[in-house]
């Protein structure tokens, strides 16, 4: 089963177990969040209904925050002498997901009611 996932502005193929690197999310190192599914594909069947796609959950832990590699801005114009240079470090997450799930638990449990006895009547 996997996934694609928003985050950041960018979409992500996610399956269970996966380790991403995306734009910072906040957080503490080894908590929990939730990533909003847009597809997703068991195998068998493909749901891109975005009713059903509600109840889907991707459950990612954060492993580390940190900067990407600098990147290097430079502009430029000939005969003017003009040129600037500047560098770019990008704040990152890494995170694993640690569940793929078609429906959540919570949206189950509220569709199945149990039928509670009738009082007796005093007579």
């Amino acid at each position: 089963m996997y996934a694609i996932v928003s985050t950041g502005g960018k979409q992500y193929k996610v399956a269970t177990d996966d380790v991403i690197t995306v734009e910072k999310i906040e957080g503490e190192v080894g908590s929990k969040v939730e990533l909003p599914v847009l597809f997703l594909n068991d195998g068998k069947k493909i749901v891109t209904d975005p009713a059903k796609l509600a109840k889907a959950k991707v459950t990612a832990e954060i492993l580390e925050q940190f900067k990407g590699e600098k990147q290097l801005v430079y502009k430029f114009h000939k005969r003017k002498r003009y040129h600037r240079l500047k560098g770019h470090r990008q704040q990152l997450t890494k995170v694993k997901i640690t569940k793929v799930q078609a429906t959540s638990r919570a949206a189950a449990k509220k569709t199945t009611k149990v039928e509670e006895p009738e009082a007796p009547v005093a007579e």
